[in-house]
């Protein structure tokens, strides 16, 4: 079903998505001219495929629970932030903050990252094709950040037990972050996810991981320019 947004409004869109008519029981959308509108496809809690056909603006996809949702375009501040389930795939380049506190999921991204990308992630799994910008991956609790270009500034700073992967470059890590050791379970489940997103021309053997150092979990007088 195609929802155009120059005929439909916002408000109407996401409250179709949001409450399915159990009658027609209709699970595949399109939605058309976009043109960058806010919130769209926020707060979604069942399977559905829905395809946005172009750029999306702040916080698409938003509260995400079950649905795959695939954004033909790029993607402004927030996109899949605070998501649940599902998976949200955006063809092209997703701004700040992509998958901020989210909790589960799966969230991939076929261009390039802004800062802060995975920031305060609790369970969520990002993959990145593209390179991410500075403080990705802070205070990040749980889940996994692939990124198969570069990193930029401040890398994981202050991080929990999220693992990251970095195919490319480091700039610099962030409070707490250090390089761990890269073995065969962490090869095997780097594999699942270049596969989920559909990336054959890397080798999970040729990444390097970061997570936290620990030094931060409990507070210590001597740390206090670290917090």
């Amino acid at each position: 079903m195609e929802l155009d947004l120059k005929k439909i409004n916002l408000r109407e869109v996401n409250d179709k998505l949001q409450n399915l008519d159990r009658k027609q029981n209709q699970r595949d959308f399109t939605i058309t001219n976009p043109e960058g509108n806010h919130a769209i496809c926020a707060g979604l809690t069942e399977q559905m495929n829905v395809t946005i056909k172009g750029h999306v603006g702040y916080y698409c996809a938003g509260m995400n629970q079950k649905a795959q949702i695939t954004i033909d375009g790029n993607a402004g501040t927030g996109v899949a932030e605070n998501m649940m389930s599902g998976k949200v795939h955006v063809k092209g380049n997703a701004s700040q903050s992509a998958g901020a506190t989210a909790h589960g999921g799966l969230l991939i991204i076929d261009g390039d990252a802004s800062s802060r990308c995975g920031i305060s992630m609790k369970g969520v799994d990002i993959v990145v094709k593209g390179s991410v910008g500075h403080m990705s991956g802070f205070m990040s609790q749980s889940g996994n950040l692939i990124v198969c270009g570069d990193a930029g500034e401040a890398l994981g700073d202050s991080l929990y037990e999220t693992n990251i992967y970095i195919k490319g470059n480091v700039k610099s890590l962030g409070a707490d972050c250090v390089e761990k050791k890269m073995d065969k379970k962490h090869v095997k489940k780097l594999n699942k996810f270049l596969k989920e997103a559909n990336i054959k021309n890397l080798k999970a053997e040729n990444f390097k991981r970061y997570g936290s150092a620990r030094k931060l979990y409990n507070f210590k007088v001597d740390n206090i320019g670290n917090y």
